[in-house]
């Protein structure tokens, strides 16, 4: 089924061996592009990025992650979306797209590092009150998702259970349990 899909959707996947080595400001600012032309509601453009390239920075940045997400202080920098709901489309039903449209750039930003050659891993699992207070973000903005940069490597630190994720099969539902058409039957 993935004959004709393009190869950076294909191609990308969450991995969590990371090589350590730097990335260059050009990329970077490459990865943040893309971002930043992803499509948006009224073309209002809600996300915002928190983009940690420094020791210091990515340190501070590193002790917001979980004991779990061990392994993404070996990437090379560290990405927090942010958005607030006003800066977006608020319809009258109560739909707010803020974080859909932020979770778009991100997609971009994922696919443009695949095209670079880097991984791009998105977590859930950190605490936004110590991003917060370590980067000054104020409390109207959502912090959505932490992402984690980088070159591969061989994942020499992770643990048997990463390493075996590292190494198995990618798996995705089958399209007729997640596509229905003219009806819903799902």
């Amino acid at each position: 089924m993935n004959t004709n899909i393009v190869n950076e959707i294909v191609n990308r996947r969450a991995f969590r061996g990371f090589s350590g080595e730097k990335v260059s400001q050009d990329m970077i600012k490459r990865i943040m592009e893309a971002a930043r032309i992803a499509p948006s509601c009224a073309n209002k453009q809600p996300a915002r990025f928190l983009v940690l390239t420094d020791e210091e920075s990515l340190s501070k940045g590193y002790k917001a992650l979980s004991d779990g997400n061990y392994w993404a202080k070996h990437s090379a920098f560290l990405v927090f979306s942010v958005t607030k709901n006003s800066l977006d489309c608020q319809l009258p039903d109560g739909r707010n797209f803020a974080q859909f449209d932020t979770g778009l750039a991100v997609e971009n930003m994922l696919l443009q590092a695949v095209k670079e050659g880097l991984i791009g891993h998105p977590m859930a699992g950190f605490t936004p009150s110590i991003v917060r207070e370590n980067f000054g973000i104020p409390e109207e903005y959502d912090i959505i998702a932490a992402i984690a940069f980088g070159y591969p490597g061989d994942g020499e630190y992770l643990g048997e259970k990463h390493k075996a994720l590292e190494n198995a099969p990618q798996i995705r539902k089958e399209y007729d349990e997640i596509v229905t058409m003219n009806r819903w039957n799902l």
